[in-house]
């Protein structure tokens, strides 16, 4: 990747910047400014998140808040309140606060000398997120925002359920969220009073992951900040950008048929990260991108970008399953407007072991009960591009599934869109899920994962008020898999798997499931896309740049690591994990020299289930973080667990923080949470 040095305008960097609030909270800014900004003044681009501007993203944010100010743009990196080196407290994610805030701090940049009143949000995950929720607040000044790897809908599909069934992502990104809330302002910006800052945060701090246990459904605490509750809310220009292999990819395509603001979608391959720097590939010029986006919607200059398609998609190619994956084969498409009156719905009928043009009899039915353990070739959630995070072969999943297969494909297929099925279905048991992967199986049998789908069946008539399941009634069901393009080779089989577990992305039911399908009367449609010559037209990206940034020096390094072990005296399987949690290139421990001080993080995740008992499925957490200078070094460590019975989740931590080798903080979390048809 090449590393811009020179650029039109040359910088400086203000270390931290205060930004008033109404109450009277100051938060925190890195700031980068064109030299001259405040003689001839520059649009404004906001990244508003609580991932620690000085510190925890430092190496991430300088070249991506360089590269803009080179081109033009005061680029301000804002921590939010009660994170980094703002003041306050932070209770949860996306609160109204969070908002207020954000309005009042696009308030106060456009009264800054060095802007000309024109900002603009942007961000990765978190800022991604608000960045669309502050639009919807259509706070004057803001023109446009640029959200990547987020969501429009903070329920149906964040990192806490899905499809109404309980993500095992809950407990360890609300780990992670808890670890790094208990994380204390750095005295260097903070002051003589960082330490009273520090002990306000300790003392308010909740467990996340039971506080979001608390709300199953789809009520009021998901329909705030979820925009897809009013699209028309949102008047700025939004450009969403994501990945094939992230787990926020499903809103892209929805943003694109609901707004009726000027949008663009754009879909690569990618995991939960930046497109130029993404794993798999291939990577784009995304700065560049940005700054095309920018210079239209905040500076008036026609740079093309909006006379070209609504939304541009990797389709991709069959590659043999891998859990990582340098590049992923395939072409750019893209259609103008979305949905795509082009793409048409191919249908197929589930019939006994087979995937049929025309229905058997509707009558005939196929049982399944899936051991605990099925799902292990899943991969994870969301991965950021490490090795080991794909799904891998999947015929050891599709022997605990019920499977279709297709006859061999005659000929090439290509798809882009949300697979959907349509289940005749009947269960044992009160409380259940269907689970379904759509595979690609090559002519020697290689099964890979496409795409999936999951619903707790409780929440057959909607996320709102699910009821329970009468054992041995009929219902007819449908499936909404995640969106994807692909291209299934002629020669190649369709297979769709149906499971009733899937460990450990998805907590189980209470009781083991047995699930019918009643054949015949069941579907698979596939969003086929017939080819196209614009397609052809496409422009390419630029390759991939970054503007400059610090390099860290690595002190430890981490050994990561991803296995399953499974114990044949007491047929429990155990699955874990263990790596680094910050942007440190890959360091357990490194130093960040321009600010003389070194950071460490690392996770390690633990998922213990036996084979055929639910109520056995264990998660554990271990967080440990450090943040040292000659004289300051804090060390935050943090376990998390969650069982359950089939009544009660349970979810315990402990939470321990030491000062200069010296504990001075404890506090042990014990929340049980009412089971309500999960």
């Amino acid at each position: 990747m090449r590393i811009v040095e020179a650029f039109p305008q040359n910088i400086r960097v203000i270390e931290n910047l205060w930004i008033p609030m109404r109450d009277g909270v100051r938060l925190a800014a890195r700031v980068w400014l064109p030299e001259d900004a405040e003689r001839s003044p520059v649009p404004a681009v906001l990244e508003y998140m609580p991932y620690r501007k000085r510190d925890f993203t430092r190496l991430r944010d300088e070249p991506l808040h360089h590269y803009f100010a080179g081109h033009g743009y005061a680029s301000i990196r804002l921590d939010l309140r009660g994170t980094g080196d703002s003041e306050g407290v932070l209770l949860d994610e996306y609160l109204e606060q969070e908002q207020d805030d954000a309005v009042d701090a696009i308030a106060w940049i456009r009264e800054q000398a060095w802007c000309d009143g024109n900002v603009g949000m942007m961000g990765l995950s978190w800022g991604g997120f608000n960045a669309l929720q502050v639009a919807a607040r259509r706070p004057p000044g803001l023109r446009a925002i640029l959200t990547m790897c987020s969501t429009d809908d903070r329920y149906a599909d964040d990192a806490h359920y899905k499809g109404g069934c309980l993500l095992n992502e809950n407990l360890t990104w609300g780990s992670s969220f808890f670890s790094l809330a208990a994380w204390p302002p750095d005295p260097a910006i903070a002051g003589a009073n960082w330490r009273e800052q520090w002990q306000q945060r300790l003392d308010s701090l909740r467990l996340f992951p039971a506080v979001w246990l608390q709300h199953p459904h789809r009520d009021g605490y998901w329909r705030h900040g979820s925009v897809c509750e009013d699209y028309a809310a949102i008047e700025c220009a939004v450009y969403a950008v994501g990945g094939w292999s992230d787990g926020y990819v499903n809103a892209i395509p929805r943003l694109m048929a609901g707004l009726s603001a000027p949008r663009k979608g754009l879909i690569g391959p990618w995991p939960h990260a930046f497109p130029h720097a993404a794993v798999p590939g291939p990577r784009i010029g995304m700065f560049q991108e940005a700054v095309r986006w920018w210079d239209h919607w905040l500076k008036g200059i026609e740079t093309g970008i909006m006379d070209e398609p609504m939304l541009r998609v990797w389709l991709e190619e069959w590659v043999p399953p891998s859990p990582y994956l340098e590049y992923r084969p395939g072409r750019w498409v893209a259609e103008t407007e979305w949905p795509s009156p082009r793409i048409q719905a191919r249908r197929w009928h589930l019939n006994v072991g087979a995937l049929g043009e025309t229905p058997d009899d509707p009558e005939d039915a196929v049982r399944v009960r899936s051991p605990q353990t099925t799902g292990l070739k899943g991969g994870e959630f969301y991965g950021y591009g490490a090795e080991g995070e794909g799904p891998l072969d999947q015929r050891e999943d599709d022997g605990k599934s019920l499977v279709f297969d297709s006859d061999p494909l005659p000929r090439r297929l290509e798809i882009l869109g949300a697979p959907r099925v349509d289940l005749v279905l009947s269960v044992d048991r009160p409380v259940a899920m269907a689970v379904i992967r759509l595979n690609d199986v090559a002519p020697d049998g290689t099964s890979s994962r496409v795409s999936y789908g999951a619903l707790n069946l409780c929440h057959r008539d909607g996320h709102e008020q699910p009821r329970p399941l009468e054992p041995g009634e009929r219902y007819r069901v449908r499936i909404t898999l995640n969106d994807i393009a692909y291209a299934f080779p002629a020669g190649h089989t369709l297979r769709l798997s149906i499971s009733t577990t899937y460990w450990p992305l998805i907590w189980p039911s209470p009781e083991p499931v047995a699930l019918t399908v009643h054949t015949g009367a069941s579907t698979l449609e596939l969003p086929e896309r017939p080819p196209s010559a614009l397609d052809r037209s496409l422009a390419p990206f630029a390759p991939p740049e970054r503007g400059p940034g610090a390099e860290p020096t690595a002190l430890e390094w981490v050994d990561p690591h991803r296995t399953v072990a499974h114990d044949l005296t007491t047929n429990e399987t155990i699955y874990s994990t263990f790596g680094d949690a910050a942007d440190l290139e890959g360091a357990a421990l490194a130093r960040l020299e321009e600010i003389d001080l070194t950071v460490g993080h690392t996770i390690r995740r633990t998922f213990r289930i036996n084979e055929t008992d639910p109520l056995s499925a264990q998660a554990l957490i271990d967080l440990d973080a450090r943040l040292h200078r000659e004289d300051w070094d804090v060390r935050v460590t943090c376990q998390t667990r969650m069982n359950a019975t089939a009544e009660h989740f349970r979810v315990s931590a402990e939470l321990e923080v030491f000062e200069n080798g010296a504990r001075i903080f404890h506090r042990d979390y014990d929340e049980w949470i009412p089971r309500q048809l999960l």
